[in-house]
């Protein structure tokens, strides 16, 4: 699946993971605070997300209702595959070795990695 979300899309689709359905009301009440964005902005970016196929919307009885029409997990693995390929031409590797030479890894991310290469049948890190 490819589909790139914008950092605005993303603040909607998180809204409509945690709690879905919801009507462009409810949405523009759970971001207004965090984006001050107005009722019409919430309208665009529903329409944008709409044709990315991202969401979907089924018509209320006094408003439409939002839904999320993708999983978090499987956005996630999207937006990851596209970051490591503009970022790091899609080379894990290099990622995980900018991020040990410029020490961005805690303690607790070197055990988490070495628990997933583990499970993925690799070497301890």
């Amino acid at each position: 699946m490819k589909m790139n979300l914008s950092d605005s899309e993303w603040k909607l689709m998180n809204r409509l993971w945690e709690f879905a359905p919801r009507t462009i009301t409810e949405l523009t009440a759970a971001v207004k605070a965090e984006t001050g964005w107005s009722k019409n902005t919430v309208i665009t970016m529903l329409s944008r997300l709409e044709a990315k196929g991202a969401i979907r919307h089924e018509e209320g009885v006094r408003a439409k209702q939002y839904f999320p029409a993708i999983p978090r997990e499987d956005a996630a693995i999207a937006e990851t595959e596209s970051f490591l390929s503009k970022v790091y031409g899609g080379s894990l590797g290099l990622m995980v070795s900018n991020l040990v030479e410029n020490r961005a890894l805690t303690e607790a991310d070197i055990a988490e990695l070495s628990a997933i290469l583990e499970r993925a049948g690799g070497e301890e890190a």
